[in-house]
């Protein structure tokens, strides 16, 4: 495989994809009100509230959580202790639905949108293989909804720590078990999510087609993610690590199989 007409799809396909502001620019704000907007309200209204009655119920139910769960959390007040259990644990599909909802809109439109720009037969008649073409597809449609998670995880991060690390004693996000989910628990969803959308995306006759097939796709994909990444910030021990490994193998020979389905016949819409 020649990587360099690979890089190639992957630079094309970025070019495109940044001059699409009527797409990126939504997507930037869903992650910025995720990310952001949402935890920045929520974590500082729960900083400054005071020990009022109703978060000193809040604070009450984490009693119900597992004991491993209840260790993990600090903080002596009911502030720090709501705001730790927040931050850690309730914004853990965050981190899997923003990547997954980017990744899958860009992959659903990058095959079937080469039909319909007119630039399927051009990219059929390329030197690049079908592999280097959808190899280049899916790094093109993998890198905007990792840089998102970089990027939001980085600003939640900082969030996090200026609201809820003055209760607890001082900067404490991001936590190992949060490294798992990013590093381990996510990129195999990704992967598996985008070799199955690719494939729609080389069989389907128009791109609203290709969003709506991924949309039924993507959905148990995040469900499932979802129970991965509450198993690792909840502290699982080495279920998640299994779990992730499993879902590794999957994402290898799922990917290895949606080679096949990339022809250049489908490219010209044979």
């Amino acid at each position: 495989m020649n990587w360099s007409r690979t890089l190639t799809v992957v630079r094309t396909d970025l070019k495109q994809l940044i001059q699409a502001k009527d797409f990126w620019m939504p997507m930037a704000a869903l992650g910025m009100l995720f990310f952001v907007i949402v935890p920045t309200i929520l974590l500082t209204m729960i900083s400054t509230v005071g020990a009022v009655g109703p978060l000193e119920q809040i604070a009450s139910t984490l009693e119900v959580l597992p004991e491993n769960t209840q260790s993990q959390i600090q903080g002596d007040s009911p502030q720090g202790r709501t705001g730790y259990a927040l931050a850690v644990f309730l914004f853990a599909p965050v981190a899997v639905v923003v990547p997954l909802t980017i990744s899958t809109a860009v992959g659903a439109a990058t095959i079937v949108g080469e039909r319909e720009r007119g630039t399927g037969e051009f990219l059929a008649n390329s030197p690049a293989g079908v592999k280097e073409i959808y190899i280049g597809k899916l790094i093109a449609s993998l890198i905007p909804g990792y840089f998102t998670t970089v990027v939001g995880f980085t600003l939640y991060s900082l969030v996090v720590n200026l609201t809820v690390g003055p209760e607890v004693g001082g900067w404490f996000f991001p936590t190992a078990q949060w490294w798992v989910m990013i590093l381990w628990v996510l990129p195999p969803f990704l992967a598996i999510c985008l070799s199955l959308v690719l494939r729609l995306s080389a069989r389907v006759k128009s791109t609203a087609a290709a969003q709506q097939a991924s949309g039924l796709i993507s959905l148990p994909l995040i469900m499932i993610a979802y129970g991965q990444a509450t198993g690792s910030l909840l502290g699982a021990g080495w279920v998640p690590l299994l779990l992730g490994a499993i879902a590794w193998a999957v994402a290898l020979i799922s990917l290895n199989r949606g080679v096949k389905s990339v022809t250049r016949a489908r490219l010209l819409g044979v």
